[in-house]
């Protein structure tokens, strides 16, 4: 467990052990004190929640959310020097219930003999299954441990509403570009090397990083023995040398996890707020990410006929002629199939009103239970039937002067609702004038006097 925080440039160099050099940099390079940390300065800033419960003098069971290399190890360690108490670090991964009744029994006698108190850091929390999590919850109660877990995984999702009733989830930030240049000063102040690197190639590294400085240290660190090979003649490397040196990190994503759906929210709204740009970006993420392009058909289709509708009806069948397309020639040339939906989608008019028009009547539907169809429409196969008054009345709409009888389709005793209103914008706007010029001949129609 090797996460970090970076340091401010100030107490860089005090921060750096001077011990075994073959430890890995970012272990050697961990902050020695919270004031050290960066990227974290809405937790542990003057004001920040962390900062005041440390200033009040009780530390409470926490959850560390965030992504890999922001620090959630670090800090919890720093956390238990702060107020004294033993460190006790554990793997979910690694661990079960005989590893955890090895550590609640020591801290229970660490607590009476020498009066101090544990805290216990489980790392991937979220892997515990839900019995285990359970068997936290007598030893956060009576203290016998102050918890602290590491997740990247959503807490609400991944661990149990009692468990996390008892703790308080504190977010931790991917490292900005900031917090990375912090960190390379650092390496460079521990080794008195400069990174061989022109500046073009650093924006590079931090990019790779992609806000990981765990990442960060442990290239830079490569970068340093490199250089150490080479000897001093060597020339910084430009960023496709450093491609070369190091291959680029994949992005941060598991496609069975929460960036999965974060990411699809990002395209989905993008799409419904027509950011055509934004959309093809968070397109391209999930692409580049690997998530199944099938998966992203099904979603843009379900798009088409959500927030598109009628608004153009043409859209639906943009997106299955995509899917198509896709399953045709497959990656990397049917993604454009993938694309060019996106921008269809991005940039045709948005309508909700078919998807609000079927809830309204849902909802009518299990209000007024079991009504009958009217007497007038119901067909009248055999003679009894028709005895009964079976399609008596029936008037044939294209025997009409305009096409259009007026009667009443909805059952007796339910009044006529209105639960489909296209808004003035796409093709509903045709629509709309033709349920208006409707609206007109049935309001005429009923003004009529019914021939005797």
């Amino acid at each position: 467990m090797s996460d970090l925080f970076g340091t401010s440039e100030a107490s860089a160099s005090s921060a750096v052990p001077d011990d075994d050099p073959s430890r890995p940099l970012p272990d050697r390079l961990r902050p020695q004190s919270l004031d050290d940390v960066v990227g974290q300065d809405h937790l542990l800033g003057a004001d920040g929640p962390l900062r005041q419960m440390l200033a009040a003098g009780r530390l409470a069971s926490l959850v560390f959310w965030g992504p890999p290399g922001c620090g959630k190890t670090t800090l919890a360690r720093l956390l238990a020097h702060h107020v004294d108490l033993h460190f006790e670090p554990l793997s979910a991964v690694f661990s079960g219930v005989a590893d955890l009744r090895k550590v609640f029994q020591a801290a229970r006698e660490r607590r009476r003999r020498e009066q101090r108190g544990t805290l216990l850091f489980v790392d991937e929390i979220h892997r515990f299954n839900r019995a285990q999590q359970d068997g936290f919850l007598p030893y956060v109660e009576d203290g016998t441990v102050i918890l602290v877990g590491a997740t990247t995984e959503n807490p609400s999702f991944e661990l149990n509403a009692a468990l996390l009733s008892r703790m308080r989830v504190f977010v931790l930030r991917r490292l900005d570009d900031e917090g990375l240049d912090r960190l390379m000063a650092r390496a460079e102040a521990a080794t008195g090397e400069a990174l061989p690197l022109t500046d073009e190639a650093r924006a590079t590294l931090r990019a790779m990083a992609d806000g990981d400085g765990r990442y960060l240290l442990t290239l830079a660190e490569a970068l340093f023995a490199l250089k150490q090979a080479e000897g001093e003649g060597m020339a910084p490397l430009n960023p496709e040398g450093l491609a070369r040196v190091a291959q680029r990190r994949a992005p941060v994503y598991d496609k069975d996890r929460e960036e999965h759906y974060n990411l699809i929210s990002a395209l989905h709204k993008s799409l419904r707020g027509s950011d055509t740009d934004a959309a093809l970006y968070w397109l391209a993420r999930m692409l580049v990410g690997g998530e199944d392009p099938a998966y992203i058909l099904r979603r843009l289709t379900r798009f088409a006929v959500e927030d598109i509708g009628m608004a153009d009806p043409a859209a639906a069948e943009q997106a299955i002629a995509a899917w198509e397309i896709y399953d045709r020639l497959g990656s990397p040339e049917g993604d454009l199939a993938i694309a060019h939906l996106v921008v269809y989608l991005g940039t045709a008019p948005k309508s909700n009103a078919g998807y609000v028009a079927l809830g309204a009547a849902r909802r009518a539907a299990k209000r007024t239970g079991s009504l009958m169809p009217p007497m007038h429409i119901l067909n009248a196969p055999t003679a009894m039937m028709k005895d009964l008054g079976y399609g008596a009345g029936y008037a044939y709409d294209h025997d009409t002067e305009d096409g259009f009888s007026g009667q009443n389709y909805f059952p007796e005793g339910m009044e006529r609702e209105r639960f489909y209103a296209p808004p003035d914008r796409g093709f509903e706007r045709e629509i709309r004038k033709r349920l208006a010029y409707w609206d007109k001949l049935r309001a005429k129609r009923a003004e009529q006097p019914e021939d005797p």
